[in-house]
């Protein structure tokens, strides 16, 4: 599968520029924001099984997008910015390749629903105090919500972000991280020792 652009990120993006403009400079972003919206909408409809030709209707829109985007100069900054950078990635195709790939979702809102929790728990215990520790954070934090995803693991909710293994001998995350090693889950950019140095 080719890389994909979230689209609500370029919606945003171009909402941004948009809304900053006046008279005629609207014009572009508008026309851009409302195809994206369309692309967006007809792939909750086909989610939703209201759409009868999902490959004719994405084609029109797919069309029009690459009319709006084709290489010109625009007189405003802000809006050549969009076209240049938004027109490369359609041109590389990771823009609406959703609609072409219906199971490929057009933003990449659950996966930073599933970073939540570890971007929240980083906060909580007051961030990484090394580049080892952020290393070793992420690859737990990633084995963790693989296993969770997959159905081989289930969260626990006495599991504490901030349980210090100096102070209360468990398993530590780096008993953790050997095992996910072993098991070929992931592979540290750093040797890993079996217990942290208190």
């Amino acid at each position: 599968m080719a890389q994909h652009k979230c689209l609500s990120h370029l919606i945003r993006n171009v909402a941004e520029v948009v809304n900053g403009k006046t008279g005629r400079a609207k014009t572009f972003g508008s026309e851009l924001k409302a195809l994206l919206q369309q692309a967006n909408e007809l792939w909750r409809q086909q989610r939703a099984g209201t759409v009868p030709s999902l490959a004719a209707q994405g084609e029109t829109i797919q069309q029009q997008l690459t009319y709006l985007l084709r290489p010109r100069r625009l007189r405003d900054a802000d809006n050549q910015r969009l076209l240049d950078g938004i027109g490369l990635q359609h041109d590389r195709q990771r823009v609406l390749n959703f609609l072409d790939h219906p199971e490929v979702e057009p933003t990449n809102n659950r996966a930073e629903r599933a970073l939540r929790p570890a971007v929240i728990a980083r906060k909580v215990s007051h961030c990484s105090k090394n580049e080892r520790g952020a290393e070793a954070f992420a690859a737990f934090t990633s084995v963790a919500r693989s296993a969770v995803k997959k159905g081989v693991a289930t969260v626990n909710s006495s599991f504490s972000p901030t349980w210090n293994p100096c102070a209360n001998p468990q398993p530590s995350l780096n008993t953790w991280l050997l095992s996910a090693k072993r098991n070929g889950w992931f592979t540290p950019s750093r040797p890993l020792v079996d217990r942290p140095r208190c």
